[in-house]
């Protein structure tokens, strides 16, 4: 079990060499994102209470809009047309996304209530398809998670493989929000913020071949400082090692 008020270095490497472990015998990329979020929800526990940290526990992941099922793209589809400019197209029309068009997708979920732990379920994040700066505005979380990371917004919303493959590379900063209450970045204030007492918000992530983002988003009741939050920063190569096995064959159900 790990407590985030003394979440130390040997508490960083423990959770390190579990989750470089935590792909064996899984069948697909969606089954290890999945046991990524329940071991983060499960194991992150407040010694005060027995009482699991984090409220809710996300994997994100950037998949191309054609690799996506017929539900995604649909939903992909929806984002576009509610927050599109008006009069904006391109060459395959105003209502069908580019077939390479980065869509980040939640591949996984854990948490507290029964529909946080089925990624059908979500109502605004399931699919968000990175398709121009003002689209991802309209989701300043995942906005915020993008720019303070470090990944190069331009880079996602005109992916090219050869400038994906030089960031796969680098070593990326962690999204942290340590008030949660009234912060712009973390929305549903009034119905998830508040009643649930999310306290501090940690994300961290990296890429993945050929051409992916992937992030894991932490929502805790435990107010998470910084120097703790810089603690998550690698464990995004311990993520990306469990991972890489299922590179060419990424869930989109």
């Amino acid at each position: 079990m790990h407590d985030l008020r003394n979440f130390s270095l040997g508490s960083m490497t423990s959770c390190g060499a579990a989750l470089r472990r935590i792909g064996a015998g899984a069948e697909s990329m969606e089954e290890v994102a999945d046991h990524i979020v329940r071991y983060f929800h499960e194991r992150f526990v407040d010694p005060g209470t027995g009482e699991p940290s984090l409220v809710l526990a996300r994997f994100f992941k950037t998949i191309d809009y054609a690799s996506l099922d017929a539900g995604l793209q649909r939903a992909a589809r929806d984002v576009l047309a509610r927050w599109r400019p008006r009069g904006s197209v391109d060459r395959f029309g105003p209502e069908i996304p580019r077939p390479n068009l980065k869509c980040l997708t939640l591949l996984a979920t854990a948490g507290q209530r029964p529909e946080w732990n089925d990624r059908t379920r979500s109502a605004r994040h399931r699919v968000i398809p990175l398709s121009s700066p003002g689209i991802v505005a309209r989701f300043p979380m995942i906005s915020r998670l993008i720019t303070q990371c470090g990944f190069d917004l331009a880079v996602l919303l005109m992916p090219g493989r050869d400038i994906l493959v030089d960031m796969e590379q680098r070593t990326f900063n962690v999204f942290h929000v340590p008030d949660a209450v009234g912060s712009p970045y973390v929305p549903d204030q009034e119905e998830f913020v508040v009643p649930h007492g999310v306290h501090s918000v940690v994300g961290f992530g990296g890429v993945l071949p050929p051409a992916d983002l992937f992030a894991i988003i932490l929502f805790s009741r435990q107010p998470i400082g910084r120097d703790t939050a810089n603690m998550f920063a690698p464990l995004a190569l311990s993520v990306k090692l469990a991972l890489l096995p299922f590179t060419a064959g990424t869930a989109s159900r």
